[in-house]
């Protein structure tokens, strides 16, 4: 008689939560023209007006000229301007504007609505008991980046 096999681990399951998340909520958001390391630049230039392009790409797990390649999409969908134009051994400051505010606050509802559906079997209680082991396990990992 073959052995049952033992369930899968902790964090085999976070690792695929994340990726099964991830997929999901790209996929919603890319019906929009938008993905996540859109909405990453945007928050975090929201946050901090003037992030260098290494900066924010260090943030989303990219290359400064990956996320420069995701800069010029927003600029061409008019979500951030630049303030100052790059020169040799300058960066260029981005600002979002008023239409990249609109999308944040769109591409947040998108990802609501993401986490929504993946959590709709928990109550609350069970969803603030996840959230709470969560931050704890998050916060095992020691600081990141």
């Amino acid at each position: 008689m073959p052995e049952t096999p033992p369930p899968p681990s902790p964090g085999f399951l976070l690792i695929a939560v994340g990726r099964a998340l991830r997929e999901q909520a790209d996929a919603a958001l890319r019906a929009d023209g938008l993905s996540l390391r859109h909405l990453s630049a945007l928050g975090h230039l929201t946050h901090e007006p003037g992030l260098s392009y290494s900066e924010l790409g260090r943030r989303a797990g990219v290359t400064a000229q990956s996320m420069q390649a995701t800069l010029g999409q927003l600029e061409a969908l008019d979500a951030v301007k630049r303030v100052t134009e790059p020169g040799r051994g300058r960066t260029a400051r981005l600002e979002v504007t008023s239409a990249g505010r609109r999308l944040l606050t769109h591409g947040r509802a998108v990802l609501t609505q993401v986490e929504d559906a993946a959590l709709a079997e928990l109550s609350p209680a069970e969803r603030g008991a996840l959230t709470s082991t969560l931050l704890r396990v998050f916060g095992g990992l020691g600081p990141l980046g």
